[in-house]
């Protein structure tokens, strides 16, 4: 067995690596993109994704390892000072507080299901956020598990761009033993004679909603790529930021244009002029490829007024308000709110009020702000351009979550929800290893606007 260094100093086995959270997490990764959404273990519903499941018991794995360390080998869990960790346990308390006031009453047989499926989901996303941010114990395991990230969004897009150019839905043939669909699969959806694929996600929404949550990622490790990888790094990118308008989504275009206003202001000049040309060519060369398809897509949102989607959105608010009054601090019951039973909100944060209340509604929205100030903490806490680069992009990640959960009912889509805890939970991370290990600059002697000053200009 031979040994070597990684980029960050580390010694790393080259073989028989030891599983560790990267490894668990890489599990987790090719559950979640690699098998369509729809299919699931059929006694647990909704929540029965093998993604689901196995996130669920890496939570079981965490509580394990916290309470007893010394039963599992390895090095143990993070117990510092941990704000993400803090965020998603008050938010696991908003949805269990949610959980018992509606089970204070008789609940229907549906709602009642959903709402126990809903706890196995939070167990699902709680694990996957807690095993980062508190697993993870370098940060060239870090930047091996945003690769991998890159690599299942890449080839999601791969398979998203087959369906948008042959109408083929290639998912249909993927076959899991003991796995079924919850639904039938049908044709590729479309809009103005255009394709939407969805690769292995249940909708193009949340497709183009996970493109454009790892673009971000994509465009950091291929900036900081090694000479022999920079090709295979930029086409990787390439792939994945033209899949995206092909999902013919708003949410998809918002999510995109989120992330250019965080991360391109953070670049030195020369490689925003770099953006902005790339970014030109990628806009000819869809025009010219897919003739109508950039028009479809401005149409979007210039049409947006008038458009079937954006009534049924507004018309939701006003629909949700008696149910909101029914329960304000607690809600209906997380998970309760079926669509069969009353009406698709299109909203997560409409959704999240409904079925946990203020409460609830204030936990989610102080996740993603811890998710925001975590990642903006550690970039401000080192000044290795490599690490500010991949906090900034965290951070854009999580700004264009945030963003895409106002789009469409985003917890109950797997993929997307369980890649949005991931990636905070991977700003957590980031921030615990260069506080404990690359400290270069001190947060209390440099200012996030000087900080950013410097790095703009590539001084820093």
């Amino acid at each position: 067995m031979t040994a070597t260094a990684g980029y960050d100093g580390t010694v790393t086995k080259s073989r028989l690596r030891r599983v560790d959270a990267v490894a668990l997490l890489t599990v987790y990764l090719v559950l979640l993109m690699a098998i369509p959404a729809t299919l699931t273990f059929a006694p647990l519903g909704a929540a029965g994704g093998p993604a689901t499941v196995f996130g669920a018991v890496l939570f079981i794995f965490y509580l394990v390892t916290w309470l007893r360390p010394h039963l599992v080998s390895g090095p143990a869990l993070a117990r510092s000072g941990q704000p993400v960790r803090l965020a998603v346990i008050l938010f696991a308390c908003a949805i269990l507080a949610s959980y018992v006031s509606a089970n204070r009453h008789a609940l229907p047989t549906l709602e009642k299901n959903g709402a126990d499926r809903g706890l196995i989901s939070l167990a699902g996303w709680l694990g996957v956020l807690l095993i980062a941010a508190d697993g993870i114990d370098s940060m060239d395991r870090l930047r091996t598990l945003v690769r991998r990230v890159v690599l299942g969004a890449t080839a999601m897009a791969a398979l998203g761009m087959t369906q948008f150019f042959t109408g083929l839905n290639a998912a249909m043939y993927i076959k899991i033993p003991g796995l079924t669909a919850l639904a039938p699969f049908t044709d590729v959806l479309s809009r103005d004679d255009f394709n939407r694929p969805a690769a292995t996600a249940t909708h193009p929404i949340e497709f183009g909603a996970v493109l454009a949550i790892s673009l971000p990622l994509a465009i950091y490790q291929a900036r900081f790529a090694p000479p022999g990888r920079r090709f295979r790094r930029w086409t990787q990118v390439g792939l994945i930021g033209l899949t995206l308008p092909m999902t013919v989504s708003r949410s998809a275009i918002l999510g995109f244009v989120v992330s250019m206003i965080v991360i391109l202001p953070t670049w030195p000049k020369w490689d925003r002029r770099a953006a902005y040309v790339a970014m030109l060519i990628g806009f000819v060369a869809i025009f010219a490829t897919v003739h109508g398809l950039s028009g479809t897509i401005l149409g979007l949102f210039t049409n947006i007024s008038s458009d079937n989607s954006t009534a049924s959105r507004t018309g939701a608010f006003s629909a949700a308000a008696p149910y909101i009054a029914q329960h304000p601090w607690f809600g209906h019951g997380f998970g309760t709110f079926l669509p069969q039973t009353y009406f698709f909100t299109d909203d997560q944060y409409v959704n999240t009020i409904i079925e946990t209340g203020v409460m609830g509604i204030l936990a989610l929205l102080g996740l993603f702000a811890t998710g925001w100030l975590t990642a903006r903490s550690a970039r401000r806490t080192t000044a290795v351009p490599e690490y500010r680069d991949l906090a900034q992009s965290l951070a854009a990640s999580v700004a264009v979550a945030t963003v895409a959960f106002a789009t469409f009912d985003a917890l109950t889509f797997p993929i997307a929800a369980g890649l949005a805890f991931l990636v905070i939970g991977c700003a957590g991370a980031l921030r615990r290893l260069v506080r404990e290990r690359y400290p270069d600059v001190d947060p209390g002697l440099v200012s996030g606007r000087e900080a950013d000053r410097v790095s703009a200009t590539g001084t820093g």
